[in-house]
């Protein structure tokens, strides 16, 4: 293995010393500490995606007169709104909702089990013992029955109940 390797047997009888420990510099036992090993490989950082944000829209400024090299015109008009250079113009050149592409969540979620221990579950064998949609009917379950269900407002009465008897002195 990766163990260290004895270049004098004599190496082999002696002992560290009480002074050799330092307890002092170890963690405290309950802290947290992260693992020292793993058994999967190490999580890719994610690259720089080639599409770009949505908030790098670079539309021309059509006028202003925060911009010196704008012409400025007035703040209300009477004509209609000219579609030529309009963002509208073609809809076919914005970007739709499909184009950006999408991160694997496993890069900046927890990482979730890719195998598991327990056997796949069986499929259920349909026979010709399962009833169909047509054999229920409900009004064959309370025909059944030697009465309607009902409700009491009093006290329960049964005829296996022995009824209270007091003796009474005169």
């Amino acid at each position: 293995g990766r163990g260290r390797r004895i270049v004098n047997k004599e190496d082999l009888n002696q002992t560290p010393g009480p002074g050799s420990y330092s307890p002092e510099r170890a963690p405290p036992l309950n802290a947290q500490r992260p693992p020292c090993y793993t058994i999967g490989t190490r999580t890719r950082y994610r690259s720089a995606d080639p599409v770009p944000g949505p908030n790098r829209y670079t539309l021309p400024d059509l006028m202003g007169p925060q911009i010196p090299h704008k012409p400025s015109s007035a703040s209300y008009s009477f004509s209609g709104r000219r579609k030529v250079g309009a963002p509208s113009e073609d809809l076919a050149k914005t970007p739709g909702p499909g184009q950006y592409g999408s991160t694997n969540p496993d890069i900046y979620r927890q990482r979730q089990p890719s195998f598991s221990m327990q056997s796949r579950t069986k499929r259920l064998s349909y026979s010709s013992t399962v009833p169909g949609p047509g054999a229920y009917s409900p009004e064959k379950t309370y025909g059944q029955l030697h009465k309607s269900p009902s409700f009491s407002m009093g006290i329960r009465h049964s005829e296996f109940v022995v009824p209270l008897m007091v003796h009474v002195k005169e």
